[in-house]
Formats: structure tokens, C-alpha cells, sequence
């Protein structure tokens, strides 16, 4: 399952985030799966990828919904600090947020 702050909800709602970032011993959801996120409703997978902290692009944190780079790494630092990384890897995970009317049938896969 995919979880997401509150505090993104908006940002998703409106296209302005498409990617989030998770430190994950491995990954745990899969490309072309449906997700519920309580509170926000459906996503698509569209895409994982293991990448590098250090390949991070502004781009990459305009995807995510933040300004800048620097602040998206701020975040990453309060969210997963050093000592919650060991033996993870960084996944970016790229999604399409389905509005109500566009998932009326469809189901939900969890992780693989």
C-alpha cells in the first residue's frame, strides 16, 4: 500500500506532484497497480525506479511538488534521517491520480 501526507493532497489533486520518494529495503509496490490512499482517493503506478540522493534533479523535485531541490532534500533529511536509511534504497515512484469518476470499477492491487 502507498501512503501519502495530507499535506500533499492538494498538490496531487491538481497534477502538481507525480512523483514521491521512499526509502524502502526493497520496493514495495509494483508499475501498473492501483492504489486507494485513505483520505485522497485512487492512484496509478506508473513507474519505480531505484535511484541515487546524489542524481536528484530540480526537475525532479518539481515532479515531486516541491520549489527547489534544496527543499526537497530538507524534507528527505527530516523524513529519513541517516540512521533510518541503513540497508535502503532510494525509489522513486512516478503516479497518476484517478479523480472518482475514472476508477468506478476498478481494483486495488497491494505490493508485490
Amino acid at each position: 500500500m502507498l501512503l501519502m501526507r495530507r499535506v500533499y493532497f492538494e498538490a496531487i489533486r491538481q497534477g502538481k506532484k507525480t512523483t514521491t520518494l521512499r526509502f524502502w529495503p526493497r520496493p514495495l509496490v509494483r508499475s501498473d497497480t492501483i492504489h486507494n490512499i485513505p483520505g485522497l482517493g485512487t492512484v496509478c503506478i506508473d513507474q519505480i525506479r531505484c535511484i541515487c540522493l546524489s542524481t536528484l534533479t530540480d526537475a525532479d523535485a518539481r515532479a515531486d511538488g516541491f520549489e527547489s531541490l534544496a527543499q526537497l532534500r530538507q524534507i528527505l533529511q527530516e523524513t529519513y534521517p541517516p540512521e533510518k536509511r541503513r540497508g535502503r534504497k532510494l525509489y522513486q515512484i512516478h503516479f497518476t491520480y484517478l479523480p472518482a469518476a475514472a476508477t468506478q470499477g476498478a481494483t486495488s492491487a497491494g505490493p508485490s
